[in-house]
């Protein structure tokens, strides 16, 4: 009988040491192996974005400078809005038309307005929307006759930079000519126009 106790005795000792020792050391084991195989799977990952951005920089890099100087301005990474005002305001220049009450605003708290040459800057906004690229709300206003008008909106569609126009009103003009006297006042309207532009986002 004591021959079986003794085996029966070194049995349960061996069962508590497994429990005791051995288990918990292979459940670490078990963890780490995991969080191993884990890693290698980030490295792996993260091997693979590296190489998506060589090629994308090779790419980028291969674009001629002068291409690249017209995405920027056809889709620019930032609202701009300055530049925009400015490249309207020469589109006008040549039709002897000057851009009045500006509206914008690049967040819905700030207002900004300027004085000198007509120009009033203030309301407006700019539109976060959940895709890659945000929108420009403007609305400004010029005064000539209607044939400058249709030229003006040509040129400003056919612009690098994309432009929506979304409304134009129209009325008789008040405020004169404009830069050029030499018209018949009752020539001249003041157009009201509401357009769209876009950036990315950064």
């Amino acid at each position: 009988m004591t021959r079986f106790i003794i085996p029966i005795f070194l049995i349960g000792i061996a069962g508590s040491f497994f429990f005791i020792f051995t288990n918990p050391l292979y459940n670490n084991i078990s963890a780490l192996n995991l969080e191993i195989a884990s890693y290698d799977g980030a490295l792996d990952n993260s091997k693979m974005f590296e190489d998506e951005r060589d090629k994308l920089t090779s790419k980028y890099n291969q674009i001629i400078p002068e291409n690249l100087t017209k995405l920027q301005k056809l889709l620019p990474n930032n609202v701009d809005n300055i530049r925009l005002i400015l490249e309207i305001g020469q589109i006008a220049l040549p039709y002897g038309m000057v851009l009045k009450d500006v509206k914008y605003n690049v967040t819905d708290t700030k207002t900004a307005t300027t004085e000198g040459k007509g120009t009033v800057i203030k309301g407006g906004s700019a539109v976060e929307t959940s895709k890659d690229y945000g929108v420009f709300d403007l609305e400004f206003s010029i005064s000539g006759t209607y044939n400058d008008f249709i030229s003006f909106t040509k040129d400003l569609e056919s612009n690098l930079r994309i432009v929506d126009i979304s409304s134009i009103t129209f009325s008789s003009n008040t405020g004169g000519a404009g830069n050029n006297s030499k018209i018949n006042s009752s020539e001249i309207y003041k157009y009201d126009f509401k357009i769209k532009t876009y950036y990315l986002k950064n």
